[in-house]
């Protein structure tokens, strides 16, 4: 089986992609995946260190990029569309899957009309704008939430997002004396987060006691979070710049505060983690306080939205879990009820009925 898999841009569209292509490998060493992307995503150091092949197009963005992005973006549509078909031409796919990212748009868009079947692969609640324009020409869409069959219809199949799976791995931990709270806005850091945090140590000092707070900051925020624990005298936190090994922390863990993008919230719900998420408003189509919502709905997190986010009320809400850890239990409970361990498998499922279907006809 030959699958072209178009991914780009960031590691919550280029991942899920990756874990579809070891899934395929595993099953048969024989087939051949290629990603397509483009020069300016992670894609170019991801998926070369993941032992996959890269080939790369012109694309760009049509939303959310200003009227001279946009004039840049629709010029660079026939040169896209043009590479885009022969690459297909050359590699010959059974199946053309979208992970994400603009590169995808007009992959899959080329190989509809080239009557080669698609899966468009959707980590979001609300899909992207890519995505959305990209439904009527898929043949199948894997989803991570109910929530978004409604914009695929009949084609739409709830797989759940491919995560890696040592998140799955990691068991139940009983409660100590201590509630390990464990906060992170990314690799990046984020800025309003690390702020709140700092600026609520004042009202948690009653519970210092109470807590074990290991804090990623990013680069840029590090040495000023480090100083506000100091200022406040929280000697036993652990701030880091960056945390390489996210498993074991998520393993420590009791707590999480965090953003809301696809990837954190497969990872809460694989590792079965109580999480507290400050969505990144920023974020296309507001699709992050989308995705917050989901797992609140299902009783597996809380959500500050990031204009209501201040000292107090972060404090409040770390307070109201400590004095509750029967309230952390049940989230917890609630977030493993929703992951689901076959994601990549599910996809795979699909991609091999698409590639059966291709060869009937």
């Amino acid at each position: 089986m030959k699958v072209l898999i178009a991914a780009g841009g960031t590691g919550g569209h280029i991942y899920p992609g990756i874990a579809v292509a070891k899934e395929i490998m595993r099953r048969d060493g024989e087939s051949k995946v290629l990603f397509v992307g483009t020069a300016r995503g992670l894609e170019t150091k991801i998926v070369p260190e993941s032992g996959f092949q890269l080939s790369l197009i012109n694309s760009a963005g049509l939303k959310s990029v200003g009227f001279a992005g946009k004039i840049k973006g629709l010029l660079t549509l026939p040169k896209s569309f043009l590479e885009a078909r022969r690459l297909i031409k050359e590699f010959q796919p059974d199946v053309v899957v979208g992970a994400g990212g603009y590169v995808t748009g007009s992959v899959l868009l080329t190989a509809s009309l080239m009557r080669i079947p698609t899966l468009v692969m959707e980590s979001n609640a609300l899909p992207g704008f890519t995505n959305r324009r990209l439904a009527p020409f898929a043949t199948k869409a894997a989803l991570s939430f109910e929530e978004t069959v409604k914009f695929f219809g009949k084609k739409g199949v709830v797989t759940g997002n491919p995560v890696r799976r040592e998140f799955f791995d990691i068991q139940p931990k009983s409660r100590g004396e201590k509630i390990n709270l464990l906060i992170f806005g990314g690799s990046q850091g984020a800025r309003a987060i690390n702020s709140a945090m700092v600026d609520a140590l004042g009202n948690l000092q009653d519970y210092k006691d109470k807590l074990q707070i290991t804090h990623q900051t990013g680069e840029l925020d590090f040495e000023s979070v480090r100083q506000g624990y100091a200022e406040n005298d929280w000697q036993t936190a652990d701030i880091r710049r960056y945390i390489s090994d996210m498993v074991s922390q998520f393993a420590k863990t009791d707590l999480i505060i965090c953003r809301a993008g696809a990837a954190t919230c497969a990872e809460v719900a694989a590792a079965g983690k109580a999480a507290l998420m400050i969505p990144l408003p920023t974020a296309a189509d507001d699709h992050q306080r989308r995705n917050a919502e989901a797992l609140v709905n299902q009783g597996a997190a809380r959500m500050i939205l990031q204009k209501d986010l201040s000292s107090e009320n972060l404090a409040k809400e770390i307070i109201n879990l400590i004095e509750s850890p029967e309230k952390i239990t049940a989230m917890e409970k609630a977030a493993k009820k929703m992951a689901k361990a076959d994601a990549a498998e599910a996809a795979v499922d699909l991609i091999k009925q698409l590639s059966v279907s291709k060869t009937d006809n």
